[in-house]
């Protein structure tokens, strides 16, 4: 369970339920001649899990490059919203460097694992860390004074992670000792460490047999329930995202093709036609 002080810094975006939190406006993305993306707009509501389907090369892991800052798109704008007590303010994500982007509260998994294989459990989750540390490398290494503090502070946050994702007999190991599913969660718990108001997962089931999968989508629904956190989700079980989202966009050669709640999707002939037919609608 996590605590009541994990969960206020996590959904540290302070807009209320219902309202906007990340706005695409016309979104383009071109490689050279190829059209990566094309006029895509659509919403993401704060509390919501928003899925974005699509047959493999729709454009939806360039989508979410663009809206973690990997991706500059040659038109468009991608707009991050924040409330709290500073007062409502919009940041346009589309010019901001990655590691801008991860300290407003935005924290992204990808695809292909992306993690220190060398390193153990406890240190890549650590490292997710590393936005919220204001200590120069030196007193780090020192480990004296308010560098100590807030290292055990950061720890304590680090073993909630641990404890919510159920990583506790994992958690010295190197990451490139486990199994591939397990490096999975280690990847979601990462993420989880930067604390982010919204959480972009690109194809967090891919490779999982059907045991795995169902682990996952608890895991994505337990840090959405207990910590308030808006997800993006890219995933191809259509038994997940029907299950566990509230909007779905769909995206087909780069343009958007439908958007809508996930039985408006599911019923929608331009959807079964470009990936719900081609797949089964199972």
């Amino acid at each position: 369970m996590l605590t009541r002080a994990y969960q206020h810094s996590l959904n540290s975006s302070g807009v209320l339920a219902g309202q906007p939190l990340l706005e695409v406006h016309d979104v383009t993305l071109r490689f050279g001649g190829v059209s990566a993306l094309a006029d895509v707009s659509f919403t993401v509501t704060q509390g919501h899990i928003h899925a974005v389907i699509g047959p493999n090369g729709a454009g939806k892991s360039s989508l979410l490059n663009c809206a973690s800052g990997l991706y500059n798109p040659q038109d468009g704008r991608i707009v991050l919203h924040t409330g709290a007590e500073a007062g409502e303010r919009s940041h346009e994500l589309t010019r901001l460097a990655p590691h801008r982007i991860a300290r407003l509260g935005v924290a992204r998994s990808f695809q292909n694992i992306e993690l220190f294989a060398h390193l153990t459990v406890l240190e890549n989750l650590m490292l997710g860390r590393h936005v919220h540390m204001k200590h120069s490398v030196a007193a780090s290494l020192l480990w004296f004074g308010p560098a100590r503090s807030q290292e055990i502070a950061h720890r304590g946050l680090v073993e909630e992670v641990i404890d919510l994702l159920q990583l506790q007999s994992y958690r010295h190991q190197a990451v490139g000792s486990l199994a591939y599913g397990i490096q999975k969660r280690v990847e979601l718990g990462r993420a989880l460490c930067i604390q982010p108001a919204l959480l972009l997962l690109d194809e967090p089931m891919a490779g999982m047999n059907a045991e795995e999968k169902e682990d996952m989508a608890r895991y994505i629904l337990d840090v959405h329930e207990l910590a308030g956190v808006t997800v993006v989700l890219i995933e191809h079980d259509m038994n997940v995202v029907m299950d566990i989202s509230d909007r779905v966009s769909v995206l087909d050669f780069g343009r958007l093709i439908a958007d809508g709640t996930p039985d408006e999707v599911k019923g929608s002939p331009a959807v079964i036609e470009a990936y719900l037919g081609a797949e089964g609608t199972s």
